[in-house]
């Protein structure tokens, strides 16, 4: 299959949706019009959406999807409920951003959203997020993970908001496997975030990978989960860097098991800049500033 470039199917700003575009293998709709237009969708939406989007991928696609949430206006609220429903042996790939367009809108971001994906289907899902300095960020996110699929999710936020509330639920059924990452520079900001990986039907497996940067008077407090209810494998990876004095981080890992089949296992570390590190690239020319910057990109794509 030829990978084509990613097309915008949902771009909405503030309150108003911009574009949506849609083919005979994808159907998109605003999440309201979702609602009335496919009973089945009362299920997963639970209550009746205000705003927010619902897409469909009924066909293979060739192409990745993109969607775009943005503010642009100050003290702008948004309250999405957002429903991605990925049919069984379909394989795609989503590209989701949401992102403050200036640096002092002091705006709200508030989704709730539910990913089904059907038996033997593969979603590769990039979630980047950009905010403002004085923002309040608040995903709620909850993957269904149908018999022998697979997902790999990233959530990366570099410019984080003032505070960010992140809940990230994972259900995996027969089969299933997930690769999950974390990926959060905190600067200036409060941090709360909470994800859970529940294995619930058998040989269900999946890695839960964390890279948490503490800076300039953050506060981050991370509680990973992995939940085994069935045979089952899985492993949580969390890491933690520490910049300076005025920041915390607090990692919590937390494993339950239910199964007495089942494997799950986690590694957690929390560090600083080693001197040698920064003296090595200031010797070559490089800033303390540089040199912190160099290191810590480095740490998150690890």
């Amino acid at each position: 299959m030829v990978i084509k470039s990613a097309k915008n199917v949902f771009w909405q700003r503030d309150h108003e949706i911009k574009n949506i575009f849609a083919t005979e293998e994808i159907i998109v709709l605003p999440s309201a019009e979702a609602w009335k237009k496919f009973k089945w969708t009362k299920k997963w939406f639970e209550e009746k959406p205000e705003e927010g989007y619902f897409i469909w991928v009924k066909k293979e696609i060739n192409f990745p999807l993109a969607t775009c949430i943005a503010i642009s206006s100050p003290r702008t609220s948004q309250n999405l409920r957002n429903l991605l429903v990925i049919e069984k042996g379909i394989k795609a790939k989503i590209i989701a951003t949401c992102n403050a367009l200036k640096n002092n809108l002091c705006s709200t971001h508030k989704a709730k959203g539910k990913l089904i994906l059907g038996e033997g289907s593969f979603l590769e899902y990039s979630h980047l997020h950009k905010w403002g300095k004085k923002d309040f960020v608040n995903p709620d996110y909850q993957f269904i993970l149908g018999e022998n699929s697979r997902l790999i999710y990233t959530y990366e936020n570099l410019f984080p908001p003032e505070n960010l509330k992140l809940k990230t639920i994972i259900h995996s059924y027969k089969n299933s496997h997930s690769n999950l990452s974390f990926i959060i520079n905190g600067v200036n900001s409060k941090i709360d975030l909470k994800d859970i990986l529940s294995l619930e039907g058998k040989n269900s497996q999946g890695i839960v990978r964390l890279r948490l940067v503490g800076r300039k008077n953050s506060q981050i407090r991370a509680k990973s989960s992995i939940l085994a209810k069935a045979e089952g494998k899985g492993h949580l990876d969390c890491q933690g860097l520490l910049i300076d004095k005025n920041s915390k981080i607090s990692l919590i890992p937390e494993l339950i098991c239910q199964n007495k089949k089942a494997l799950i296992t986690h590694e957690a570390l929390i560090g600083k800049i080693a001197e040698e590190k920064l003296n090595y690239l200031r010797m070559r020319g490089l800033t303390e500033k540089e040199a912190i910057d160099l290191i810590v990109s480095g740490f998150l794509k690890t």
